[in-house]
């Protein structure tokens, strides 16, 4: 129990900064472009990589505070970031034919989804 409440406060703040890029995105750059969610993306990824070399990797940290930052906070802030770290760990371990069918398989099955989901949801009003 104690670990999801890890996860769960460190998913609050994610996704309060995830909805907070957001919005700076659209005040500051445009609402034509998804800038924020762009943003989220990029920067969430590149602060999982740092999370996981130096904090888990270099200092060995505790399970606890890698839940609360990698799963919990950024996680919160993007599942792109979690997404990617799967995809790079294949990467690594030598599957490089896994981690690209893990990509494009993803991408591709996401967007089908959406496009399912909203053809389900359109045939239900």
């Amino acid at each position: 129990m104690y670990h999801l409440i890890l996860v769960a406060a460190g998913g609050a703040i994610g996704a309060s900064l995830r909805h907070l890029s957001n919005l700076a995105a659209l005040r500051f750059l445009s609402p034509n472009f998804p800038f924020g969610t762009a943003f989220v993306n990029v920067s969430g990824s590149f602060l999982m990589g740092i999370v996981m070399e130096i904090v888990a990797r270099r200092f060995g940290a505790s399970n606890e505070l890698r839940l609360f930052l990698a799963v919990g906070l950024l996680g919160g802030f993007t599942t792109f970031s979690s997404f990617s770290l799967d995809a790079v760990a294949l990467y690594e371990r030598g599957a490089f034919g896994l981690a690209a069918f893990y990509v494009i398989g993803s991408v591709v099955a996401g967007i089908a989804a959406l496009f399912a989901g909203f053809a389900a949801g359109r045939g239900l009003i």
